[in-house]
């Protein structure tokens, strides 16, 4: 079995969803920490695969002592060369960390509910099948760092993800979705609904039959590219010479 991924929730009720069943379908144990509730981050990554750190209500501009410990944590898996992934509040804190600007719409837009989004030749060099839309539960974006590779873009908030040295990734949409987690945030958190740009209820539901299927082949995929900086180097994307890939089986989860 390997070392145990990281993973950083900001919710009392919060789950790691669907990432939790891919690692798990790799042998992969969690290690599950709620810093707002107490959890201490570790000093070293030595003893784990990687980390990822998930969304919340949260923003990265807050000025609040454990949005700052975090955001300053990300620090240790960079430096450690260790996999990263942010989701949502965990990819706003990238970039952050990273000196770019995590901004609000100027039009007050958010994005909640599925929306379009368009792979760059970068992005598909990480993965050849991409959703034409995803889930997302936002209303604050992110400004592309420097020295990362846009991999995804979208119409309200054009940079949706990017990568650092294939090491570290973030995510402005929501993979880790699964229908429970989206029937707990429709009703817990009904109020962002009524957002400018949002999407009703009953659309995220229509949309998740048409869209989750290639999401979940995605996620797949993605996972095993994520993780393979702890299997064997790989040339950085956008360089010369495409990485190599290796079959991935996908979930019928």
């Amino acid at each position: 079995m390997r070392s145990p991924v990281l993973i950083v929730l900001h919710g009392e009720l919060s789950t790691p969803g669907r990432i939790a069943i891919q690692l798990r379908n790799r042998d992969i144990p969690l290690d599950v920490r709620r810093p707002r509730f107490g959890d201490p981050l570790p000093e070293t990554l030595e003893e784990h695969t990687g980390a990822i750190i998930f969304g919340g209500p949260q923003s990265a501009n807050d000025d609040d002592e454990v949005v700052r410990r975090e955001i300053d944590w990300i620090g240790v898996a960079l430096k450690e060369k260790k996999p990263y992934l942010g989701i949502c509040l965990g990819a706003q804190m990238l970039a952050k960390h990273l000196g770019a600007r995590v901004y609000k719409h100027a039009d007050g837009h958010a994005e909640v509910g599925y929306y379009p989004i368009r792979p760059t030749a970068a992005g598909r060099e990480l993965c050849r099948d991409w959703p034409d839309h995803v889930y997302q539960w936002h209303r604050e974006g992110f400004d592309l760092p420097d020295k990362a590779a846009l991999l995804a873009e979208g119409d309200s908030f054009p940079v949706q993800a990017f990568s650092i040295d294939n090491l570290a990734y973030a995510l402005q949409f929501h993979m880790d979705v699964t229908h429970a987690t989206m029937c707990r945030w429709t009703t817990r958190g009904h109020e962002r609904m009524s957002l400018p740009n949002a999407k009703p209820r009953e659309a995220h539901f229509a949309d998740r039959l048409q869209h989750d299927p290639a999401c979940r082949a995605w996620l797949t995929e993605f996972i095993d590219q994520w993780l393979k900086p702890c299997e064997a180097p790989k040339p950085a994307i956008g360089s010369h010479k495409p990485p190599q890939r290796r079959a991935s089986k996908l979930s019928t989860l």
